[in-house]
């Protein structure tokens, strides 16, 4: 009993690294039942940072009692193989942009199915979690495999990238800049304003065309494209005239994005009357 008890408890080592989260279900999936868990908190060999969310110590690593939303992020998608990915806002920070976003909310925005595990919304975190359910926008091409690589082919590879996260060494999958400004896009009024999306699109100098073509053929949501025309226009980036529009569905009637605005006769959406006056 006490070499099977050893060989699970060095599984478990290698398989977790130092400082990351396992839920109970990971657990009891890969043989780790409640009395055998009960056991290795007992002993040091995991912390139980809430009911059925389990941590494995970290010996090396300067951590706190209190998590961060990146362990919380990189433990659901490289132990867990969790299909969530950091995006929006948060994306664009991490690629650069934050100097060109207004100091709102400093929350982390995650990308996944439409319904996030309990547990995840009671953690105590430095920085809040948003759960965006990612089939609103594209249908496929969320998930990565466990070794990294992304699943969903042309989608998949102009949605997501992956950097390293902070002084660890950890790896965090997350969207591209062309994704990632059309799920802020999605946010536009209600929870970013146009002339927070204004500022940001001047800013993106460097999207890629082709990926950027990828994506807007695969989006669902006519808004967010009328949208992301509008601005790009708007803003006369070098890039714009090298994407192909051809075959982007960009449906039909008006759509009313902001009351009092003046309606653009090429897109049919409802604009404010100066952007550049901070409207």
């Amino acid at each position: 009993m006490g070499e099977q008890t050893g060989g699970k408890l060095n599984w478990l080592q290698v398989h977790v690294p130092e400082g990351l989260l396992v839920d109970a279900g990971w657990l009891q999936r890969h043989g780790y039942r409640s009395n055998l868990r009960s056991k290795y908190v007992a002993h040091g060999w995991l912390n139980q940072v809430s009911r059925g969310v389990y941590r494995r110590p970290a010996s090396k690593l300067t951590l706190t009692h209190d998590l961060s939303w990146q362990q919380v992020v990189v433990s659901l998608q490289t132990v867990m193989e969790r299909p969530y990915t950091v995006g929006g806002r948060t994306a664009l920070e991490l690629h650069g942009f934050a100097h060109y976003l207004s100091n709102g909310p400093h929350e982390i925005h995650l990308y996944g199915p439409k319904t996030p595990p309990g547990w995840l919304t009671k953690l105590q975190l430095d920085r809040p979690l948003v759960f965006h359910n990612a089939d609103k926008l594209f249908t496929q091409g969320q998930h990565t495999n466990a070794n990294g690589s992304f699943k969903g082919g042309e989608l998949a590879q102009a949605s997501f990238v992956q950097q390293p996260l902070g002084q660890w060494g950890w790896t965090v999958t997350m969207s591209s800049p062309e994704r990632a400004i059309l799920e802020l896009l999605d946010e536009v009024p209600q929870r970013e304003t146009f002339h927070q999306a204004d500022v940001l699109m001047e800013g993106l100098r460097t999207l890629r065309p082709r990926q950027l073509r990828t994506l807007l053929l695969q989006c669902r949501n006519v808004k967010v494209k009328r949208l992301f025309l509008w601005f790009a226009e708007r803003h006369d980036h070098a890039w714009l005239k090298a994407l192909d529009r051809s075959g982007i569905d960009l449906g039909r009637g008006k759509r009313m994005l902001v009351r009092g605005g003046k309606l653009d006769p090429k897109y049919n959406i409802t604009v404010p009357e100066n952007l550049d006056a901070g409207g």
